[in-house]
């Protein structure tokens, strides 16, 4: 069983590791957006591994037919890029303590910019960072007062920033 740290970490690296850190935040912003909404379940784990089930005994999950891709595109959920993987463990480390800004005004919805889903027309789109385009629910918004260190002048610091 994963840790929720390295749920979101797996999640950002394989969502976003060739985006720019604000997009990498933005990914991990969605996480957290979607546990905070009534419509998505509460632990991270859970929301990175939601999609369709084959059988509910099973729990096996249908090929491309998850909430994030990555989970069940039938390819390896083991990182190669240990560089990568180290910054995106430090993004969900971060975001886990509070500290950090939602550059994505509580998306609950992000794709690719290479497509566009049926859902995107039934979504506020919000931002586009890089190569990612992120949208809002516009009723219920996520309750964001869970989180009390919500601050846009947040300070990260990710490996190849840290002083030794």
């Amino acid at each position: 069983m994963f840790s929720a740290l390295a749920c979101m970490a797996v999640a950002i690296y394989f969502e976003a590791r060739a985006e720019p850190i604000v997009g990498q935040f933005a990914v991990a912003n969605v996480i957290m957006n979607r546990v905070w909404d009534e419509r998505y379940p509460d632990e991270i784990c859970e929301v990175v591994k939601q999609g369709k089930l084959y059988s509910k005994p099973t729990g096996k999950v249908v090929i491309n037919q998850c909430q994030f891709s990555f989970y069940c595109d039938g390819k390896s959920d083991s990182p190669e890029d240990m560089e990568a993987f180290q910054v995106a463990i430090e993004i969900s480390r971060n975001i886990q303590a509070g500290v950090w800004y939602d550059p994505t005004e509580g998306a609950t919805h992000y794709h690719s910019i290479e497509i566009t889903p049926v859902w995107a027309k039934t979504k506020t789109r919000v931002v586009r960072i890089e190569n990612h385009v992120f949208y809002r629910w516009e009723e219920n918004k996520p309750d964001r007062s869970k989180n009390v260190n919500d601050s846009k002048s947040a300070t990260w610091i990710l490996p190849s920033q840290s002083k030794t």
